[in-house]
């Protein structure tokens, strides 16, 4: 029994001393067999030992030569961010957008479908599946490297329990849609709302690095936001915190069969669009409505112009609303908002200034698409620390 207990537990402690090993190396980015055994404590023979065994399991990988202190020139290792690789899925709209990451978020492959059907969750299930199996093919990754998928879902995601409570688009209303997904593609599967992983993606590499308080919203077949306090995100009791699209902005007696909130009712893209439609008959499948707002305004075009007031007006109310609750440092526009000109920003920074006693700054999103994609790989890596790979 002693024997055994020796060996499970020097088992655990090698374990540690290539965790320590894996976290200075990607600390240091490239370093020197000697410089571990320096960094960890750990002797020089047992670094080395540790070391060709993480080179054999793909997780480190020798890099070429480091500069001499006086003796041979060492032999620099690195992380092999190739080891392993990571997908994210994004819905938004009628649009599925996907992308194949290494272990550093870099895109390896991006895919991306108009669904014919968005409204049926089965078939969206299916076009993820066939999406995911042709990024794999087209970046030659073998299905046994892949160690997650982030997915961004439209309506309230509870991550807990892997279930979407409120999606009237694809009808997943109380659906275990986590571990069907999971059960259709093979492998672990994390769920969040689409806007949130378009939060996380502009907080990591976004306009939001260096904030700690950030509220990113969102306009496009809806409005919906993503709330970071403190570092941390805001998802409410039933995590459908950042459902601004159901403020209380604009008339109410229209909102119909209640899939849709107030606000998202009309000043959304859509909404938007079909207040348009008197003079924006021509607007193309995929245009932006407010970029041809305001070249239509630009040209005097008086409704045009009316409907642009109108548009920014009621956008600056749902930040006033936001603001007075959350006081965030930074509010990031995004979707459709990036389209607005430098003077329409001034127009809504001015009366946030009139209106509220601390008005945030305002960005427009700087990823762009790649948003959600660029969330939905974080929130794999986050799941999946480097020294879980160890348990591979």
């Amino acid at each position: 029994m002693r024997s055994s207990k020796r060996t499970g537990s020097s088992k655990l402690v090698k374990k540690w001393n290539k965790e320590e090993i894996l976290q200075q190396v990607i600390l240091h980015g490239q370093i020197s067999r000697a410089d571990l055994s320096k960094e960890t404590q750990l002797s020089r023979p047992c670094v080395s030992a540790l070391v060709d065994e993480m080179i054999q399991e793909g997780l480190l990988h020798e890099v070429g030569m480091g500069d001499s202190r006086g003796g041979r020139k060492p032999i620099l290792l690195e992380y092999n961010y190739q080891a392993y690789a990571i997908a994210g899925a994004v819905f938004e709209g009628s649009t599925l957008d996907m992308a194949v990451a290494d272990l550093k978020g870099r895109f390896l492959g991006r895919y991306q479908k108009r669904l014919s059907q968005p409204g049926n969750g089965e078939l969206v299930i299916e076009d993820l599946a066939q999406g995911l199996e042709r990024l794999l093919e087209e970046s030659s990754l073998p299905a046994d490297r892949l160690l997650g998928i982030g997915v961004g879902l439209p309506g309230v995601t509870q991550r807990g329990s892997g279930t979407v409570s409120f999606s009237p688009s694809t009808g997943w209303m109380g659906s275990p849609i986590q571990k069907t997904i999971e059960e259709r593609l093979g492998l672990p599967v994390i769920i969040d709302n689409d806007v949130n992983m378009m939060t996380l993606g502009e907080y990591v590499r976004g306009v939001g690095v260096g904030h700690s308080t950030v509220v990113y919203m969102y306009v496009g077949t809806g409005i919906g936001s993503g709330i970071i306090l403190d570092g941390q995100f805001y998802r409410g009791s039933r995590e459908a915190a950042g459902e601004i699209g159901f403020m209380m902005i604009g008339p109410a007696n229209s909102r119909k069969d209640g899939a849709s909130g107030v606000f998202e009712t009309h000043y959304s893209a859509p909404g938007i669009a079909c207040k348009a439609k008197g003079f924006l008959s021509d607007l193309q499948e995929g245009s932006s409505v407010i970029k041809e707002l305001i070249r239509y305004a630009e040209k005097g075009h008086e409704e045009a112009v009316r409907l642009l007031d109108e548009v920014y007006l009621n956008w600056a109310y749902g930040i006033a609303n936001i603001v007075s609750i959350l006081n965030p440092e930074l509010l990031i526009l995004s979707g459709e908002m990036v389209h607005i000109d430098d003077k329409g920003v001034k127009r809504i920074s001015d009366w946030l200034s009139e209106w509220v006693p601390v008005a945030p700054r305002l960005e427009k999103a700087a990823l762009g698409e790649q948003a959600g994609l660029i969330g939905a790989v974080h929130s794999v890596l986050e799941a999946f620390p480097s020294t879980r790979l160890l348990d591979r």
